[in-house]
């Protein structure tokens, strides 16, 4: 049997303990620095064919996977879950040193599967699109906070785009944050500031509509405040911080589709109705490489869907999803579902036809519940076009049978 070489990872450095035929050999705090990881290295060195064991602890556990990545050590995250309940006993004793004594012999008694490390493509995708999540948490909250200021300033000035977070809107608003700004300019002037002065490339006719819906907005509007007050200066901070995440925003798009480009299961991905290259891209992050499930089934329950279900004598209560997996890629795959509800009409798609179905049985499914069965559904399909190669066929599916 391997030695056992098992961590209690905590903020900047792990409690290791050395296993060995049940013995334990050697026990020490190892600081997540160079000097720490040589200690640990020794200790790697010195083993019989060593195996890592440590929980998935986020960010804290990160340095411990680049550790045996770079030193081609064999390791296993312990899902924090898992491990509790099956190292749980009546008397409990909570310390660094005596949880990395339990997960060892949690190992001893129980066989857990080794962590498959993701290829680097995998890794920087995954990076990419949780840090394109974050910045579309900071697009919508600095946007609050923008048009919040900019209704003491120039509330008209939010009616003249649709989408108000886009280039163009956000320089705009940055030129002209106060209707003081646009009095006295004409309409021609007014147009030509646009035209040169916007990162949008405007014709002669758009430029003039929006100088004309300016000049008319300016002559109606009645702001809270000053052209000189500290309110505009505020709007145009958050103008800026905007643009500058809109930007952030499209280099990390171009990033994503580019790297996904390269990996096999893209084309595949989007092949699918309702499955875009940005989509896809995400997804491939998310997910990872699905070849190293075994089958449909441990996918689902990697992403949340599989069913909890519980009974005792009489009672059964209603069946609910675990909801205990990667909660964006959840997410991720309930915008799938329903994108190919809301495009329908572009391709047919089973899925689509399947939802509709579990609608009009005698006793319908809510909403809700159709579309987790259609997420369901989607990743079985998914997983068996990776597994085989093949890319999307309507005619393929028997939708009418299903």
């Amino acid at each position: 049997m391997s030695d056992i070489i098992a961590l209690d990872v905590s903020k900047n450095h792990s409690y290791v303990v050395w296993y060995r035929d049940e013995q334990c050999l050697a026990e020490f705090d190892c600081p997540h620095n160079r000097i720490g990881f040589k200690h640990l290295k020794v200790i790697a060195d010195s083993a019989d064919s060593p195996a890592m064991y440590f929980e998935a602890t986020g960010v804290y556990s990160r340095p411990v996977v680049r550790f045996c990545q770079n030193n081609h050590l064999s390791y296993t995250q312990l899902n924090p879950l898992e491990l509790h309940l099956r190292s749980e006993d009546l008397r409990r004793v909570k310390t660094d040193r005596s949880d990395a004594h339990k997960i060892a012999h949690s190992v001893m008694k129980n066989n857990y599967r080794q962590t498959n490390a993701w290829s680097k493509d995998y890794r920087q995708l995954r990076e990419l699109t949780r840090f394109y999540g974050q910045v579309n948490k900071d697009i919508k909250l600095e946007q609050v906070k923008l048009y919040t200021a900019l209704e003491q300033t120039f509330p008209e000035e939010e009616q003249l785009f649709k989408n108000r977070v886009s280039k163009l809107a956000l320089n705009v608003i940055l030129l002209f944050p106060h209707p003081d700004f646009v009095h006295g300019l004409s309409r021609t002037k007014l147009k030509n500031k646009l035209m040169s002065q916007t990162d949008k490339r405007l014709s002669k006719a758009k430029g003039l509509k929006y100088a004309e819906k300016l000049i008319k907005f300016a002559q109606i509007s009645y702001p809270a405040t000053d052209f000189d007050s500290i309110q505009v200066q505020e709007v145009k901070y958050y103008c800026r911080q905007l643009i500058n995440l809109v930007k952030q925003k499209e280099r990390l798009v171009a990033q994503m589709k580019t790297l996904s480009k390269s990996l096999p299961a893209y084309q595949i991905y989007i092949s699918m109705p309702g499955i875009g290259s940005l989509t896809a891209a995400q997804l491939l992050g998310e997910l990872g490489d699905i070849t190293r499930f075994d089958n449909a089934n441990q996918l689902n329950a990697y992403i949340g869907i599989d069913l909890n279900r519980y009974q005792s004598g009489q009672f059964r209560r209603q069946d609910h999803i675990n909801k205990r997996g990667n909660p964006h890629a959840r997410a991720l795959l309930y915008l799938i579902v329903r994108n190919m509800i809301r495009q329908q009409a572009a391709a047919p798609n089973h899925i689509v036809d399947y939802y509709y179905r579990l609608k009009k049985r005698p006793i319908p499914k809510k909403d809700k519940v159709a579309t987790v069965a259609c997420m369901n559904k989607t990743l079985k399909c998914l997983y068996a076009m990776v597994m085989t190669g093949t890319k999307y066929v309507y005619t393929y599916a028997d939708s009418k049978s299903q």
